[in-house]
């Protein structure tokens, strides 16, 4: 019997296999997506049960794949094997996009800019803030994770703009920063941070050419919407 189930779970996965290699992922359910993923750490299971269970458990994928590889082994009851692979996606896909843009990407307008910003906010499920330096030609020459606050807060300090943007030699910088509950539109908060970053900025000869809201795909530019100008004075 323990043969016929062994046999019954390996036609199944090359199945899945087969459909992947022949559809790619766009048509599988997320279910599915995790159950493909599972292939690889748990050889000789039926993973389709505990994929539903484990998506259950974080309710999407996304908060699966963010969270800490302990919480998912705690939660889930899966190995720390498994844990960690699950846990590699987000920072993976991160590392992917980083990769594709290159070591020193020209961020010359505020299309790039905001393209390139999305990207170093994928996966993530709190509200983070970043500065990317620039050099004269509008090169990057470091995107710097300067804050990782609450789902909802992520308090900015002039003071470590102005440090890092030192440390790695910007003449200008972006800043940029999420939401992840969704909205495009900057809070009162935001406006503030951003005029006490610029004043602070100005008293070292620094530009701050845009900042850029990040909401999963989508973004805000506030130069795009006329607020640079505004903030400077």
């Amino acid at each position: 019997m323990s043969g016929e189930i062994r046999s019954i779970h390996k036609g199944h996965r090359e199945r899945v296999r087969q459909r992947y290699l022949e559809e790619g992922l766009d048509g599988f359910k997320d279910h599915e997506i995790l159950e493909l993923l599972l292939f690889y750490c748990i050889p000789m299971r039926d993973t389709n049960t505990l994929a539903h269970r484990v998506l259950k458990e974080f309710g999407t994928l996304h908060d699966l794949f963010e969270a800490h590889p302990k919480d998912i082994q705690n939660r889930c009851g899966v190995s720390l094997n498994t844990a960690v692979l699950l846990s590699l996606v987000a920072p993976l896909s991160r590392r992917y996009m980083k990769v594709r843009w290159g070591d020193r990407p020209k961020l010359n307008s505020s299309s790039k800019a905001g393209s390139y910003a999305v990207s170093l906010f994928a996966g993530r499920v709190y509200e983070c803030f970043f500065v990317i330096s620039l050099d004269a030609h509008k090169n990057v020459n470091h995107a710097s994770l300067v804050h990782e606050g609450t789902l909802n807060e992520a308090p900015v300090y002039p003071r470590i703009i102005v440090e890092t943007a030192l440390r790695h030699k910007a003449d200008s910088i972006i800043l940029a920063h999420n939401h992840p509950g969704g909205s495009l539109t900057a809070s009162a908060a935001d406006i503030e941070a951003t005029r006490k970053i610029c004043q602070a900025m100005k008293t070292i000869g620094i530009d701050v050419v845009d900042h850029i809201i990040v909401a999963g795909t989508r973004y805000m530019s506030f130069a795009e919407q006329g607020l640079m100008d505004t903030l400077k004075l």
